[in-house]
């Protein structure tokens, strides 16, 4: 849905949603607006919309952001010998040790860790773009908004999936994926603002079910809960442009098949640089 441009609106407003690998489709994104040499004034996010938008607000390129997870996955046809030279995949083994404690099967720090030293910054008012991160109180069901002091505590707090990160605890809040209850957060951007909401998320695939596991149904159910608020809030409040890539089949975990998401987001790309073209005359 692409409404016309407002004269008042020049300046842009960019919505990343959560979708766990469904994710890395907001990368080839970025890359058109780093392409058409546009910036937006604004990135809100949640999950791994806010990730990806912190590492981007804080001057990493969209390019070298591809780069990075490239180095980080197996390639269909790659040999050892191209596995082998890919340093990036021994950091898998640091990031995601199992820790079977309470509330997730991975405590997130070393990921959370990991996510600092890319972002290079400790807080909001240091990035390059203003960023608002979303997450949800777990015992109020609540959601809590972060847009300044300190960077890392909020996407630990915004990527903790329920039953595969453990919650996060800041200033009395217990807070979990910010998912639960905005999952495309466009409504946090200024309406003065040209809203650009690109959403992720996809229903789970339906699989026979004595296939179904723990975590396939907590997933599973926490997505469907997702799409329903989302639309009820895309209903509600319409983004200026909202783009949905064809991501069915990815499911949430599958970061290896990270080529294959940036290839499927093509064509919502090229809808993406039709509408900033009149930003970038």
């Amino acid at each position: 849905m692409t409404t016309q441009l407002n004269p008042q609106k020049r300046k842009i407003g960019l919505a990343l949603g959560g979708g766990g690998a469904r994710g890395l489709a907001h990368i080839p994104m970025l890359q058109v607006f780093e392409e058409m040499q546009l910036q937006p004034a604004h990135i809100s996010g949640t999950s791994m919309g806010a990730i990806l938008g912190t590492i981007y607000a804080s001057g990493t390129s969209p390019g070298d952001l591809r780069e990075l997870v490239e180095g980080m996955i197996i390639k269909e046809g790659e040999g050892l010998k191209e596995i082998f030279k890919k340093r990036g995949l021994l950091r898998w083994f640091d990031l995601f040790d199992p820790k079977f404690v309470r509330g997730g099967v991975f405590k997130g720090d070393k990921v959370a860790e990991f996510l600092g030293e890319i972002i290079g910054v400790e807080t909001f008012e240091d990035l390059n773009i203003p960023v608002t991160v979303v997450a949800t109180d777990f015992f109020t069901g609540e959601q809590v908004v972060f847009d300044s002091g300190p960077l890392m505590p909020a996407i630990r707090a915004t990527m903790a999936l329920p039953g595969i990160f453990t919650p996060t605890e800041i200033d009395g809040k217990v807070l979990v994926d910010g998912g639960c209850v905005n999952l495309v957060p466009h409504d946090l951007l200024d309406k003065s603002l040209y809203r650009i909401a690109i959403d992720v998320k996809d229903l789970p695939q339906r699989k026979k079910p004595n296939k179904i596991g723990m975590t396939d149904t907590l997933i599973g159910a926490i997505e469907i809960m997702s799409h329903q608020i989302g639309e009820m809030r895309r209903k509600a409040d319409p983004p200026d442009l909202y783009l949905h890539p064809d991501l069915g089949g990815f499911e949430m975990l599958e970061f290896f098949r990270a080529e294959q998401v940036f290839k499927r987001a093509q064509p919502k790309c090229d809808e993406l640089r039709e509408a900033l073209k009149p930003f970038a005359a």
